[in-house]
């Protein structure tokens, strides 16, 4: 396995600079955000597809520092009921395209999540047993059958026709794909060009175990995020796991984002890697710090360092 790292951490640097700190911490690949809802900071979209000077200008500061993309990432909404749903599915059209101009094989996206209804304004994320309120099976019919599998079908068409091999979705709640049986039932409705983004730190914070999430993923891993959540205790006992306060409000949520190491300790991660590898996923963990308890540059160097101690190469 290879450390990469998803760059919007340093969205304060432009990309020459960005790519010299990115080696500066010894990581030679790089996931890039060019779509969905980053403001894609290093990654002018539609001036590289309307420029090949800007395109061949932007290969060559990868190339002349020997760097790779792991991946271009989406991750948007873009099954979400009016503009922003369309304003995400261009965003991914057009990512598709940019990746094939660039020789990139691999997109990280989100699923999307629908409205409840032909006539909603806003997505609707069913998490509630469905036998009562007996409105919610048809909601799930409606989003699954009516929106998600002919939008995932139309798009991964699209990929294949521009020779993208694997789009790896991040499992995230909000989305309709939150978990390892989602992503395997659009799996089996679409095509296996759809993969899972495995990022440990959402299952963890759901209450679920990514170890295990590995054995009943195998052959379906694309991509893995390098991130960490820990459960807050004497919050968690009290309130549970589904948490709504903003992700700044570290000190009273039930569960953080945090450096690798910082939730779970090495013995885990170890373990984590160890099963990755023996479950046959040997690719890039892509290092994604969304730690907001510490600064970026400890975040960094603490998840990369843990992230060393960690992987199976």
């Amino acid at each position: 396995m290879k450390l990469a790292l998803c760059t919007d951490v340093l969205a304060d640097l432009a990309l020459p600079q960005m790519l010299d700190r990115v080696k500066q911490y010894g990581i030679s690949g790089v996931e890039l955000t060019a779509g969905g809802w980053s403001p894609c900071p290093h990654v002018d979209r539609e001036a590289l597809l309307a420029s090949p000077e800007k395109l061949s200008r932007f290969r060559s500061e990868l190339s002349s520092r020997d760097m790779t993309i792991v991946a271009l990432n989406c991750s948007g909404n873009p099954l979400a009921p009016g503009a922003l749903g369309e304003a995400h599915t261009r965003s991914s059209y057009r990512t598709i395209e940019l990746a094939a101009r660039l020789g990139v094989k691999k997109i990280v996206m989100m699923s999307g999540l629908p409205g409840g209804g032909p006539q909603d304004r806003v997505p609707n994320w069913i998490t509630s047993t469905v036998s009562w309120p007996d409105y919610m099976p048809g909601v799930i019919e409606y989003q699954w059958h009516e929106v998600a599998i002919p939008w995932w079908q139309k798009f991964v068409q699209h990929a294949r026709q521009h020779g993208i091999e694997q789009i790896a979705l991040e499992a995230f709640p909000c989305q309709l794909v939150y978990n390892p049986s989602t992503l395997l039932r659009l799996r089996e409705a679409v095509d296996d060009t759809i993969g899972i983004n495995l990022d440990p730190s959402h299952l963890i914070a759901m209450g679920a175990d990514p170890i295990a999430a590995v054995r009943k993923l195998e052959g379906a891993i694309f991509h893995v995020h390098g991130k960490d959540a820990r459960i807050e205790r004497g919050l968690a006992d009290v309130d549970g796991l589904m948490e709504y306060q903003p992700v700044t409000a570290t000190k009273t949520r039930a569960w953080n984002y945090v450096a690798v190491g910082c939730g779970q300790d090495l013995r885990w991660w170890k373990e984590f890697f160890s099963v990755l590898r023996m479950c046959g996923y040997n690719g890039d963990v892509s290092l994604e710090m969304e730690d907001l308890t510490m600064s970026v540059e400890a975040g960094l160097q603490t998840s990369i360092d843990a992230l060393n101690a960690c992987l199976s190469r």
